[in-house]
C-alpha cells in the first residue's frame, strides 16, 4: 500500500499504486489571454472552454480516471432494454458492497434527489442533514419542503481539528424532531462525506447514533455515499474503533443502517450514472414506478449498458484500499505544502480536493462581492487551473429577493481520482502562493446575469472595477514571458 512507502531521504509523498497508459494533451494559455477567457465566460469558470483550461480541478464528478478493467468491461455490455444481464451484473455488485436486495439505477445523482423528494417531500416538510448540497436542496425546496442543518458545531470551524467535521449532532437532530414533529420529517439525510464544506468525513459511530434514532421514531434515514470512497479511507484510518475493519464490511454496516443508499456513480464508481439501493421491498415499490417515468426501464434506468458494465467494475474497485486512498492522500499532501506557504486552507483536509478559504484569503472583500467566486476567477487568471465556487454564489436568494450568505466561502480544488501528477499539484500550489502573495490586488464580482435556480451554473458576472487587468500586470512583471 503506497502509506506504507517510506522514502530513503525522509521525505513523504505519496505514491500512485498505478501506471498511466493513456495521456490527454493539455493547453497553458499566456496570462493575457486567461483573462480575456475569464471575461469572455462571464467570471464564472464554468462557463469557460475546457480548450481554455490547463488543469481541471472544478470537479470530480465524471472526470475521473477509468481501470484498463473497466475499458475492458464495456466490451461485455448487454444491449437489452429488458432483462439486460449487465444490470444483473451491476445488482450483483451493488449487493457485495452495500448487502443490500433492491436496485433502481438513474442517469445521475441527483436524479435520485428528484425520485426522493417526488415521492416523499410534500408542502411543510423538513428535512434535517449534516449539510445541504446544491441540487439536493432545490428539489426538496421545490417540493415545498425546507432543508435543516443540523452539523456538529465543530464542522463550520475550519481550522477545528476534528477528524470527523461531517458528523450530525444528535441533541440538534432531537431538538428539531420534537419541535416540528417527526411525522413531518419524511427522512433524515446524511451526506458522507459533505460537499459544500470541504469534504469533510462522517464516522461510522455517527451513522450508528442517527440510524438507531431514526429507527426510534419511525423517520427514514437516507444515506447520500456519492463521496464514500473517501469517506471509507477517513473511517478506515481516524476512527480507532474501526482501523482492522474491512472496507466491504464497513460499506455493508452502512447497508444495514440506512433504509436508502443513492449515490452519483459520476462519483461513486468512476463512471457515468447512478443508483438508488435499499433492503427494504415497501421502499423499492414506493420508489420503483418513478424510475421508468422520469429515467428508464428498471434494467437501465438512463444509464447506457456500457456505463453499468463500467460503474459495476467500479463499486468492486472502489472496495480496494490502495485505490481510495490516493486521492486523501494527495489532497493532505496539496493542503499541506499550501498551508507552508501560509495559504489558509480548511483543516483537516477533507475528501474530494484541496480548499482554500477563500474569506481569510481575501479578507477586504465582503460577501456580497462573491469573495470565492472572485476567487476562482483570479486563480485561473493566475494559473490556467479552473476551480470551483462554494459559497454565496452557491447558495439560492431568499424568497424575498434578499441575498442569502453562505456559512463558508470556499475555493474547491478538485481532485479527480488517477488524474493529477505531484508536479501538477505543486505547479497548482505555485501560481496559489504568488497569488496570495498578491491578494490584495483581487476585487469582487458582481453578477450581470443571475439565474432564479442554480446561478452558479449559469449566472454571469463581471469584475468591479480594472483589478483583473492589475493581476494581470502583475503576473507579467514577476514571470516574465512564462506562461
Amino acid at each position: 500500500m503506497m502509506a506504507n512507502v517510506k522514502f530513503f531521504s525522509g521525505k513523504s509523498l505519496p505514491v500512485e499504486m498505478h501506471k498511466t497508459r493513456m495521456v490527454q494533451k493539455l493547453n497553458l494559455l499566456p496570462v493575457e489571454q486567461r483573462k480575456e477567457a475569464m471575461l469572455n465566460a462571464g467570471c464564472n469558470t464554468f462557463l469557460l472552454q475546457n480548450r481554455d483550461v490547463f488543469l481541471d480541478m472544478l470537479t470530480d464528478s465524471g472526470t475521473n480516471a477509468m481501470s484498463d478493467k473497466q475499458m475492458a468491461a464495456m466490451m461485455l455490455a448487454d444491449d437489452s432494454y429488458a432483462g439486460s444481464q449487465t444490470f444483473v451484473r451491476l445488482q450483483e455488485a451493488c449487493t457485495h458492497m452495500f448487502g443490500t436486495q433492491f436496485l433502481l439505477p438513474t442517469h445521475q445523482g441527483r436524479a435520485c434527489e428528484n425520485i426522493l423528494a417526488q415521492a416523499y417531500v410534500k408542502e411543510g416538510s423538513v428535512v434535517p442533514m449534516n449539510f445541504h448540497f446544491t441540487t439536493t436542496k432545490a428539489h426538496i425546496t421545490r417540493m415545498g419542503g425546507t432543508v435543516e442543518e443540523i452539523l456538529i458545531d465543530e464542522g463550520l470551524n475550519i481550522n477545528s481539528t476534528h477528524p470527523f467535521k461531517g458528523n450530525i449532532d444528535l441533541a440538534k437532530l432531537e431538538d428539531l424532531v420534537a419541535r416540528v414533529g417527526a411525522e413531518n420529517v419524511p427522512f433524515v439525510r446524511m451526506e458522507a462525506g459533505t460537499n459544500l464544506i470541504g469534504g469533510q468525513p462522517v464516522s461510522l459511530q455517527n451513522f450508528r447514533d442517527v440510524s438507531a434514532f431514526c429507527r426510534n421514531k419511525g423517520i427514514r434515514f437516507v444515506v447520500d455515499a456519492s463521496l464514500l470512497c473517501d469517506n471509507l479511507y477517513f473511517i478506515k484510518t481516524r476512527e480507532e474503533a474501526c482501523k482492522d475493519m474491512e472496507l466491504v464490511d464497513i460499506t455493508r454496516e452502512l447497508g444495514s443502517l440506512a433504509d436508502i443508499i443513492y449515490f452519483s456513480a459520476r462519483k461513486l464508481g468512476c463512471a457515468r450514472g447512478g443508483a438508488i439501493v435499499t433492503n427494504n421491498r415497501a421502499i423499492f415499490e414506493e420508489l420503483r414506478d418513478f424510475v421508468p417515468l422520469f429515467e428508464g426501464f428498471l434494467t437501465y434506468g438512463g444509464m447506457s449498458v456500457r456505463e453499468m458494465e463500467i460503474l459495476a467494475v467500479g463499486l468492486y474497485e472502489s472496495l480496494d484500499l490502495d485505490f481510495i486512498m490516493q486521492a486523501p492522500l494527495f489532497i493532505q499532501a496539496f493542503s499541506e505544502e499550501l498551508q507552508a506557504k501560509g495559504v489558509p486552507v480548511v483543516n483537516p483536509s477533507g475528501g474530494l480536493g484541496c480548499h482554500v478559504d477563500a474569506s481569510a484569503f481575501l479578507p477586504h472583500l465582503d460577501q456580497t462581492q462573491y469573495i470565492a467566486g472572485a476567487l476562482a476567477a483570479a486563480f485561473y487568471v493566475a494559473s490556467g487551473v479552473r476551480g470551483m465556487e462554494r459559497g454565496t454564489m452557491s447558495e439560492q436568494r431568499e424568497p424575498d429577493g434578499s441575498e442569502r450568505f453562505a456559512q463558508m466561502e470556499l475555493l474547491r480544488l478538485a481532485l479527480p481520482k488517477r488524474v493529477f501528477s505531484l508536479s501538477q499539484i505543486q505547479y497548482a500550489a505555485d501560481r496559489l502562493a504568488w497569488l496570495y502573495e498578491n491578494r490584495s490586488l483581487i476585487g469582487g464580482l458582481r453578477y450581470v446575469e443571475e439565474p432564479k435556480i442554480m446561478r452558479f451554473f449559469f449566472g454571469r458576472l463581471e469584475p468591479v472595477g480594472d483589478w483583473m487587468e492589475k493581476l494581470t500586470a502583475a503576473f507579467r512583471r514577476d514571470f516574465g514571458d512564462s506562461l
